[in-house]
């Protein structure tokens, strides 16, 4: 099946190099130049990642990334943030928003293309058995359904978010490195930094509500998912 990908941004230029790349790497690409245009094709197309500008006429990219993660038929797409913005605290609202990845500008387009492709494993459902569960206290993951539910109630997680908690789940009882999550979750992408597995765990832990303290730090090192009963089957 051939990939579908989404390239908004208000700049000809940066949209015709983007979708060139894609095209050349095997993506089906289409694209928009505001935010309307991008809301509008997002649920009109269903693309399997967009890739979004912050910095957009109208709409801003902010507001595209919110209403994507709010509508039913948008929240779970993968979400590239390429923008020119630099500062920390931007990339800490884009990816605390939901994004899955953070891209700055000028940005070299083999890279982008391979954190399309890293993006894309994470979104593809595990190659597991029918029923295949993974199970932590209130906490289960259907890996075959890509499904996840605390306390019986489904939560909505986005591809990266979903892999982070399944490894620290596979892994529980073992603090994981930074480094270590940055090799299986993001595929040690070039300038992924280890502050974006920080605020995807504190985003991880608010959508588990009460149960997010069984995500524990480990300071100075990484992360752990606590010892609890219950296991795979």
């Amino acid at each position: 099946m051939t990939h579908r990908i989404l390239v908004v941004d208000d700049e000809p230029d940066i949209t015709a190099l983007v979708a060139y790349h894609l095209a050349r790497a095997g993506y089906r690409v289409s694209t928009a130049a505001n935010g309307t245009e991008a809301l509008k094709a997002a649920r009109e197309e269903r693309p399997d990642v967009v890739v979004l500008d912050l910095m957009l006429p109208g709409v801003s990219g902010w507001d595209v990334l919110q209403e994507l993660r709010r509508l039913d038929e948008t929240r779970e797409v993968g979400v590239i943030l390429l923008t020119s913005r630099r500062e920390e605290v931007d990339r800490i609202r884009g990816l605390s928003l939901g994004a899955d990845d953070y891209l700055t500008k000028p940005f070299s387009p083999a890279e982008l293309a391979l954190r399309v492709a890293a993006l894309l494993r994470r979104l593809a459902s595990p190659a597991v058995s029918a029923g295949s569960t993974l199970a932590a206290g209130p906490i289960r993951v259907d890996r075959s359904a890509h499904r996840v539910t605390v306390d019986g109630k489904e939560l909505t997680l986005t591809a990266t978010e979903y892999k982070l908690l399944l490894t620290l789940m596979e892994r529980r009882g073992r603090v994981q490195s930074r480094p270590q999550l940055l090799e299986s979750v993001w595929d040690a992408q070039p300038d992924i930094q280890t502050r974006t597995v920080d605020m995807h765990v504190q985003r991880l832990r608010t959508k588990l509500g009460e149960h997010g303290d069984l995500i524990e730090t480990a300071r100075g090192f990484g992360y752990r998912f606590k010892a609890a009963d219950g296991g795979s089957r």
